[in-house]
C-alpha cells in the first residue's frame, strides 16, 4: 500500500512511537490525525508536524472508553473525509511481581492495550470498508508479545493478545483489501515509563512508585529513536508485512521459546497417553502461513 494522498490515524500519537509514524506517513505524503489523551503535548505535536509541511490534526481520545474512539472517529471523518491507515498505538505499562500488581493496573492496562485496540478495530474497519479504496491498520504489541519477561506479565498478557487478535483479523480483513501489521518493538526511546501520570482514579489509589533503573522498562531510557521505528512501519505498510520487527537482536530470544514449543510437540508425538488414541487428521484451521 502506498501512502502519498492517504489520510492517516494514529493513538497515541503526541509523542514517541505515535509521533514517529505521525511524521513518517507525512514524508510519504499522508495527512495525519494524531490522538492522545494529553492536550498539551497533542497541540505541541501538531505544530510540530506542520512545521514540517505535514498535514496534521489532532483529537483528544482515552482509548479506554469506546465513545471517546468513536468521537475521535467523527473527527477524522470530519476534517479529511475518509480514512485509509489506523494505527491503535497507544499503551501504557504495568506489572510486577506475583501478587504484587494491583488489581487496578490489571484493569488499567486491559483497557488501554487490549481494550483500546478491540475499539480502534471495530470502530474504524467499517469506515474503511465504506470508501472501497483499501486500508491498513497497525496494531503496536511489543517483543514482549512473543517473549514474557518476569515481572512484566500484565502488560505481556495485552501484547500477546494484541498479536493473537491480530493475526486473526488480517484473515478477515484481507478479502476486503484491508492490511493488518503487529508491530513488536524491543526497547525504543518513549515515555512509557512514565506512563503512571495518565492513570485514572478510576483504577484506584495508586501508592506505587516510578519504575526503578532496574525495572523490566528502564531499556526504553537508551532505546532507539521513535522516527527509526516509524520508518520501519512505513517500509512494513509499503512490503505488506504481518509482523513487523525492530530489532533483530531479540531473535534469538524469540527463537528459544519458538524450539520450546516445538519440542513439547515432539514429545507428545512419543507420548504412551497420547499415542493409545485413535488416529487423526489435523483440523482445516484457516491460519496464518
Amino acid at each position: 500500500m502506498e501512502l502519498k494522498g492517504k489520510v492517516a490515524f494514529v493513538t497515541g500519537g503526541a509523542s514517541g512511537i505515535g509521533l514517529g509514524m505521525a511524521e513518517a506517513f507525512g514524508h510519504e505524503g499522508a495527512a495525519v490525525m494524531l490522538a492522545d489523551i494529553e492536550k498539551g503535548a497533542l497541540e505541541f505535536a501538531v505544530e510540530t508536524l506542520r512545521a514540517k509541511q505535514i498535514r496534521a490534526e489532532g483529537v483528544l481520545c482515552d482509548v479506554a472508553s469506546r465513545d471517546a474512539v468513536r468521537h475521535a472517529a467523527l473527527e477524522t471523518i470530519a476534517k479529511f473525509g475518509k480514512v485509509h491507515v489506523v494505527c491503535n498505538n497507544a499503551g501504557i505499562g504495568a506489572g510486577g511481581l506475583l501478587g504484587t500488581t494491583p488489581e487496578g493496573d490489571w484493569d488499567w492496562v486491559t483497557d488501554v492495550n487490549l481494550k483500546g485496540v478491540v475499539y480502534g478495530m471495530e470502530v474504524f474497519a467499517p469506515l474503511i470498508e465504506s470508501h472501497g479504496e483499501g486500508g491498513w491498520f497497525v496494531n503496536t504489541a511489543s517483543m514482549a508479545g512473543m517473549v514474557s519477561p518476569p515481572g512484566m506479565e500484565a502488560y505481556s498478557a495485552t501484547k500477546f493478545a494484541v498479536v493473537a487478535m491480530s493475526e486473526g483479523w488480517a484473515l478477515q480483513l484481507a478479502p476486503k483489501n484491508i492490511g493488518v501489521s503487529i508491530l513488536c518493538p524491543g526497547f525504543v526511546k518513549t515515555n512509557i515509563i512514565n506512563s503512571r501520570r495518565h492513570r485514572a482514579a478510576a483504577y484506584g489509589a495508586d501508592n506505587r512508585p516510578p519504575p526503578g533503573p532496574d525495572a523490566p522498562v528502564s531499556g526504553v531510557l537508551t532505546g532507539i529513536p521513535p522516527q527509526a521505528v516509524g520508518l520501519r512501519v512505513v517500509e512494513a505498510i509499503k512490503d505488506g508485512d504481518l509482523y513487523v520487527f525492530t530489532h533483530p537482536e531479540f531473535k534469538a530470544a524469540t527463537q528459544a521459546r519458538f524450539d520450546r514449543i516445538l519440542a513439547a510437540f515432539d514429545k507428545s508425538a512419543t507420548s504412551p497417553a497420547i499415542g493409545a488414541l485413535p488416529p487423526r487428521e489435523a483440523p482445516g484451521l484457516n491460519l496464518p502461513q
